[in-house]
């Protein structure tokens, strides 16, 4: 019997790569989710493109124009609200979230992050972390896909993936092995939500009726 589909609102800035990973998910059948929108707060990002091209409803909330993050993300929830999602998915949103907006959505909203949290939360993961290899501190970059939480890009880890860092790495050659990754554990996490396997309880991560004492390791093969 086919799995209902899930519906969801996906949040961009910029390019929309995971956006488009999800979207192929989606149009393969391997991914049991209705995209009922992609919202953007840059009115030029590409991924408003990639939406449009998938024939998928779009809208810009502006975050230049409001005066502070409190009114901003008033008119974000209201614009999320409308298409009534049980998932709010962020793709690339580089935007600070308010408590308010982040609890309104709290266990219903994922974001995946470029490194190996609790490592290198924040911006520029991938110099930072090139940093820490030539060092001698770490071996593994990566990505993890976390529950949104108040705090910036700490909450509970549902899925990492490890890319190895090579000798000769740069940011943009370790960033785009990261990406690949990110391509295909995203649309992976999601499912599991969709499919009613993965559920935030607390602070904590259940999955399959089980809590995680730590994130799932991806592999291509993982269901």
């Amino acid at each position: 019997m086919p799995i209902p589909k899930l519906p969801i609102v996906i949040l961009i800035s910029g390019s929309g790569s995971n956006l488009q990973a999800i979207i192929d998910a989606v149009e393969e059948n391997e991914l049991p989710v209705e995209i009922r929108a992609v919202i953007s707060n840059r009115p030029g990002a590409k991924g408003l493109q990639r939406a449009s091209c998938a024939g998928l409803r779009t809208e810009v909330v502006d975050h230049t124009q409001f005066d502070n993050r409190t009114a901003f993300d008033e008119a974000l929830k209201h614009s999320v609200e409308q298409f009534e999602p049980r998932l709010v998915v962020l793709a690339g949103f580089m935007r600070l979230l308010t408590a308010d907006f982040v609890n309104h959505h709290l266990g219903r909203m994922l974001n995946i992050h470029p490194s190996l949290l609790p490592a290198f939360k924040g911006l520029n993961t991938h110099a930072r972390a090139l940093a820490a290899f030539k060092a001698g501190e770490i071996k593994n970059h990566g990505a993890s896909v976390h529950f949104v939480t108040a705090e910036l890009d700490g909450g509970p880890v549902i899925l990492q993936a490890a890319v190895p860092i090579e000798k000769d790495d740069n940011p943009e050659t370790l960033a785009a092995r990261v990406l690949g990754s990110e391509h295909q554990m995203y649309p992976q996490a999601i499912r599991w939500f969709a499919e009613g396997r993965l559920r935030l309880q607390g602070n904590q991560v259940w999955l399959d009726e089980q809590a995680l004492d730590a994130p799932v390791l991806f592999a291509p093969d993982d269901d």
